[in-house]
């Protein structure tokens, strides 16, 4: 598919999405105005976030000194470079929305690929406040039992995709 296409379809698909929210509220149909009021709450609860994420992402960027990351999740880092990847992680706030640019700066920076993986797949399941939400509700019996087996499986998997990626010459494409 060519970018021409791709925004053809995706500029139809969100006039499509408007014209729905738009028919919902003149017809008053049910369905409709939920998923217009979930939509809203949404693009709030991400203007919000979003903001002070990427600012402290341009910081980072900025601020610290790829000497700095070479070292601490660099190729030469061993275990403490998935140790660091868990520690950033954790404290992740935004989700994936915030985690793909920090794993892209980091990799820019000069992170390994592996402990690149480390931390996307680390923000995603291992983040403070949603491990808290959990073992209030499931308890911390089932937080220690999901960290026990999740993270060493992702440290795992992250190191063989990370390996396998490296031997293949693997390169992140810019502006895509």
């Amino acid at each position: 598919m060519t970018q021409r296409t791709n925004a053809m379809l995706t500029w139809g698909l969100l006039a499509v999405f408007v014209g729905v929210l738009g028919l919902s509220r003149l017809v008053q149909w049910s369905p409709g105005l939920m998923i217009g009021a979930h939509f809203q709450d949404f693009i709030l609860g991400m203007l919000r976030v979003f903001p002070c994420a990427f600012i402290l992402i341009g910081l980072f960027d900025v601020w610290v000194k790829q000497e700095t990351v070479q070292r601490h999740m660099g190729e030469g880092s061993g275990w403490r470079g998935y140790f660091w990847a868990l520690l950033l992680a954790g404290t992740t706030v935004g989700g994936m929305f915030v985690g793909f640019p920090v794993a892209y700066a980091l990799y820019n920076k000069g992170a390994k690929l592996s402990i690149v993986f480390t931390y996307i797949g680390a923000a995603a399941i291992c983040r403070v406040p949603m491990s808290l939400f959990e073992a209030f509700y499931l308890g911390g019996r089932f937080t220690l039992i999901r960290f026990t087996v999740s993270l060493p499986l992702l440290i795992l998997s992250s190191i063989l995709l990370g390996t396998w990626l490296t031997r293949h010459n693997y390169q992140v494409r810019e502006g895509q």
